[in-house]
């Protein structure tokens, strides 16, 4: 009798199911509660991800990138403080619930727009507390923006100067 390999998670969650994004496009109207500065951050950091429902991606240093925004698992124990709820729990949500994945995505945005009080610095730290690559990500990040909005994304629409305006 042959046996026929499995394929890895990986293998098997390659890429993104487009039945997904109804679902996170939801998630992200919900989580910025009608401030179109907070929608459009948020989907520029999706787009930029491009995770999916069910993501579980590995780094090299250990970690995992998980869910629709690829929501770094060294959060795991922080969300997990902040909310009271065990990091089996957390993990498991960040991966499969999308409007969970969403909310803590941003909730990391908003505490780096708390802690530098500049928009584009809050958006590369997202990604990495090493300015080199919060500068990549960021410029990265503003290419999906333009992409997705046109390259006035932000005429019109009340941007915060630091968290406290949120």
């Amino acid at each position: 009798m042959a046996l026929i390999p499995l394929p890895s998670f990986e293998a098997r969650a390659a890429k993104p199911r487009s039945s997904d994004e109804p679902i996170v496009a939801a998630c992200i109207a919900r989580s910025a509660g009608g401030r179109a500065w907070l929608g459009k951050t948020l989907w520029g950091l999706r787009d930029q991800e491009g995770g999916w429902i069910g993501a579980e991606i590995a780094n090299g240093d250990g970690s995992h990138d998980l869910g629709p925004l690829q929501v770094n698992s060294w959060w795991v124990p922080r969300l997990a403080a902040v909310s009271g709820r065990p990091e089996r729990h957390i993990r498991h949500w960040l991966k499969q619930d999308a409007c969970f994945n969403v909310e803590a995505a941003r909730w990391i945005f908003l505490s780096g727009l708390a802690t530098t009080g500049d928009y584009w610095k809050a958006v590369g730290v997202y990604h990495s507390p090493t300015g080199w690559r919060q500068r990549r990500y960021t410029a990265s990040v503003v290419k999906h923006l333009r992409r997705r909005f046109g390259s006035n994304l932000f005429v019109g629409t009340a941007r915060p100067a630091s968290a406290a305006t949120q």
